[in-house]
């Protein structure tokens, strides 16, 4: 049995899926892993426990199959960051993407000519997600720290020195970094310089389809000179996974959080959106939009205003079955998402969820429609954003944990007036580890696709449609009017 382990190092888990021969995924392995938030603005992990998930996602496969697989394939979460020793030894916890205490210093910079200029040299918006804002707070707020620093580093450069002892980085994961020219493929001066960094403080910058095989002794379940292909960021493989590589195609991302993207031959920059621009590979650049509030909106609402303590997957069906009984719109209640502030389009760390429009017919199955129609809105605000930079969309290629709700997928599609197209249930990012892995190994000379003969499509209601466009006007201008009001709660909530 021939097959490939794509591997996804996502914040909340690690997953590996075996795919075979016939590109089809058949089997996979998850481990689950916490985030600390000590302080407010704080989201840290201990990578050591990345590591050891890594780990059992292999053995648990390999031993399982018994067999070994021809090449494994990595796919990373995007935006951390770890302070390591010569050794590669972390000196504090890793900061994850959502890790937002350097906020006042992407806000700084956007207030200055340079930001935009590094956003359009680097493709990554200026945002405290980046690890560009990151590295600056540790240098203004930890300076002796900072002075010890060998290198800064992401989780799967942690990873790959564990497997090969060197420091080492695919052009995808650091053309997220904003410390990279996304154009020239070269760490970017200016960048380096704005962090306060040299070039020797960063990895050596590789190729996706860049590959490595392993001699260790420490994966003692793995054959010996297994190919290891270093991969991209988690993004880019589900527009590899999803078969979101075409002109008119895009990527639809609903998990924790969620992202829309699109594949073109060349970078777009939106200076108003802030789109970004990262790399697949040499040829492909994969330009979209993250937000912040996907799943973890429907998880809130359900823990905190439902009161489901406990959350299981019948919590959640039930809760999306009754919402079908309330019309689109929510019968006026409108909701916008930013319970952790927003990235894409408006990228503004200070906003914060709210419901508009409460009467007294509201009920549970009202805000609960009006919280998934939130999450929607705001993917078809980056989707807005997209095609206003010349890159036209007709279809969706939807993964993430909504796929399962048919209900869900629906209101996206009413909402959007788009296509969706579900290519695959198994980890987007993780299968499209293996496709690249696919055509790195040289077992095909161009990237494979889902099977069609697995696809299930939506289509939009032009009804709903219609009616989803007013309120998506008045959704847009409520965030405008209320902008203000919550910069100046957040400003009151900081002196308490």
């Amino acid at each position: 049995m021939n097959y490939i382990l794509g591997i996804d190092i996502g914040t909340g888990s690690t997953k590996a899926v075996a795919v075979g021969a016939d590109h089809l995924a058949f089997d996979s392995s998850q481990y689950f892993y916490i985030t600390n938030n000590l302080k407010p603005g704080y989201s840290e992990q201990d990578p050591e426990l990345i590591w050891e998930a890594f780990q059992q996602c292999i053995k648990e496969l390999v031993v399982k199959l018994k067999v070994n697989p021809q090449a494994i394939s990595l796919s990373s979460a995007m935006h951390s960051v770890i302070a390591v020793d010569a050794s590669c030894n972390a000196l504090a916890p890793m900061m994850t993407w959502a890790d937002s205490r350097s906020s006042e210093i992407a806000g700084r910079l956007l207030a200055v000519p340079l930001g935009m200029e590094l956003y359009k040299t680097t493709g990554t918006p200026i945002h405290s997600m980046s690890p560009l804002c990151k590295i600056i707070w540790i240098r203004e707020n930890e300076p002796e720290f900072f002075k010890s620093v060998y290198k800064f580093i992401s989780i799967k450069e942690y990873i790959w020195y564990r497997l090969f002892g060197v420091f080492e980085i695919d052009h995808s994961i650091a053309s997220c970094t904003g410390l990279m020219d996304v154009e020239k493929l070269c760490w970017s001066s200016k960048a380096l310089l704005t962090a306060g960094i040299t070039e020797a403080q960063l990895s050596d910058l590789v190729s996706t389809n860049y590959v490595r095989k392993y001699s260790g002794s420490i994966l003692p379940f793995l054959a010996q000179d297994t190919p290891f292909v270093i991969g991209a960021s988690d993004g880019c493989m589900a527009n590899l996974g999803t078969g979101a590589i075409s002109t008119g195609i895009a990527a639809l991302t609903i998990g924790t959080s969620g992202a829309l993207r699109v594949a073109s031959d060349q970078a777009f920059v939106n200076e108003k959106a802030m789109t970004f621009s990262y790399r697949l590979d040499e040829d492909i650049f994969i330009n979209g939009g993250p937000v912040n509030n996907g799943g973890i909106a429907l998880k809130w609402h359900l823990k905190n205003m439902l009161g489901k303590t406990q959350l299981t997957a019948d919590d959640f069906s039930s809760a999306l079955s009754h919402m079908e009984t309330v019309k689109p719109g929510a019968e006026g209640l409108l909701f916008l998402p930013y319970l952790q502030g927003e990235r894409a389009p408006i990228w503004d760390s200070n906003s914060c969820g709210t419901f508009f429009g409460i009467r007294l017919n509201h009920d549970q199955q009202h805000f609960t429609r009006a919280v998934i129609e939130g999450i929607c809105f705001a993917l078809n605000d980056v989707l807005q954003s997209l095609a206003e930079s010349g890159q036209p969309i007709a279809q969706l290629n939807v993964s993430g944990g909504f796929v399962s709700s048919r209900p869900w997928l629906q209101i996206m599609a009413d909402i959007t007036g788009k296509k969706l197209v579900l290519a695959t249930t198994e980890d987007a990012s993780a299968v499209g580890a293996a496709y690249l892995a696919v055509k790195a190994m040289g077992f095909s000379a161009a990237y494979p696709l889902p099977n069609q003969e697995e696809e299930s499509s939506i289509l939009p209601n032009e009804t709903n449609h219609q009616t989803y466009q007013a309120y998506f006007g008045l959704y847009k201008k409520l965030y405008q009017q209320l902008k203000g009001l919550m910069h100046e709660m957040h400003d009151l909530q900081n002196q308490a």
